[in-house]
């Protein structure tokens, strides 16, 4: 057992991967002031809220490339012999992002830098999607009813509710069935940090963190990458907050009660619903530079009076035609009794009139 334990221990603390994680990538060319490329240029990259750090040397064409980089900002560097230091920053990579960063190095001492600090432009120059990031501002910012980020694939202007027809059924998940770009509801690709987050029995969508958990996602769609290629509509890819080397963290509560409302127009009473969503989040570093943490917690708790309705089950007098107990003050009330105009008098009607509907 205690081996058992130990190789446990031993997987989680020290597996580069232990989960799928969405990712994005940098890539470009190394020159020189005339356009000439430069071989052997080494080039370090530098995720700022955590520390990790990769490097890669460019090739015969001056090319270098950095794939699969976790998500958040950057700085890039680059250093050759005989040609002045270069550093970019303000760099953030968001979800399945592709950028193209050219790298330009001046003649002069390894000793100079030069720096950029302009905001690296998120041009799509070698993914075949069209696509749209729902960043955590949003997230984080919008309203929602119900705190459902999936009605934020809304934002992306391609997406529409196709009504949830025969595929939202009790048998699944309760989700929101979304159509991206005229495809059909269950035709659109989940992906949650890396990983397919589809309900198997309709291909719906599996709720998704609430808000304050979720970083961003991305809605593609149009002629999707092969890695997407399951579903034809588009593809949503969302990624979770994850720790860094600052702790950070809130707490919330929404609150909805039928007090703090005003009656509708055409209803006897205000609406009696009551409902709590509290909870909050955590995040921080275990090992500064290597090893950090996230979590986060929200319930719901939702009161409100139930339903009544009224049916009426005619007795087997007024089955006969007879009306007069159903419409006498003793039944419907004092001052309140009916009577039946003519040709029904005295509140009876021929039973060969009736006709009786199950």
């Amino acid at each position: 057992m205690k081996k058992i334990i130990l190789a446990l221990v031993s997987m989680f603390f020290f597996s580069t991967i232990v989960w799928g994680q969405a990712t994005a990538e940098i890539a470009g060319t190394v020159r020189d002031e005339s356009g000439a490329v430069i071989p052997g240029a080494e080039i370090k990259v530098t995720q700022t809220a955590t520390g990790a750090s990769r490097t890669t040397i460019s090739n015969e064409e001056g090319r270098y490339i950095f794939p699969a980089l976790p998500l958040g900002p950057y700085v890039l560097e680059a250093t050759h012999a005989g040609f002045t230091s270069f550093m970019q920053t303000g760099i953030v990579l968001q979800v399945d992002s592709k950028l193209t960063i050219d790298i330009p190095l001046k003649l002069g001492a390894i000793g100079q830098e030069v720096t950029v600090e302009a905001n690296a432009t998120q041009v799509e120059a070698r993914s075949t999607g069209i696509g749209q990031v729902v960043d955590n501002l949003r997230v984080s910012e919008m309203p929602l009813n119900g705190r459902n980020p999936i009605e934020l694939v809304f934002l992306a202007g391609m997406a529409s509710s196709p009504g949830n027809g025969a595929i939202n059924t009790v048998r699944n998940y309760p989700t929101v069935v979304v159509s991206v770009a005229g495809g059909q509801g269950n035709s659109v690709a989940y992906q949650l940090d890396g990983t397919l987050y589809q309900d198997p029995y309709n291909s719906l969508a599996l709720p998704l963190p609430f808000p304050d958990a979720l970083q961003e996602f991305k809605v593609e769609t149009s002629v999707l990458q092969p890695q997407y290629g399951f579903h034809a509509g588009a593809a949503v890819n969302a990624v979770t907050k994850s720790g860094t080397n600052e702790f950070h963290g809130n707490v919330f509560e929404f609150l909805r009660n039928g007090a703090l409302n005003a009656r509708d127009f055409f209803a006897t009473k205000r609406d009696t619903l009551k409902r709590n969503q509290f909870g909050g989040v955590l995040g921080g570093p275990i090992i500064k530079d290597k090893l950090f943490f996230f979590g986060g917690y929200q319930a719901t708790v939702q009161r409100s009076d139930p339903v009544f309705n009224f049916g009426y089950v005619p007795t087997a007098a007024m089955k006969q035609g007879d009306f007069t107990t159903f419409a006498s003050a003793a039944c419907q009330g004092p001052n309140s009794a009916k009577n039946l105009t003519g040709p029904f008098s005295g509140n009876k009607i021929d039973p060969a009139g009736l006709t009786l509907r199950q």
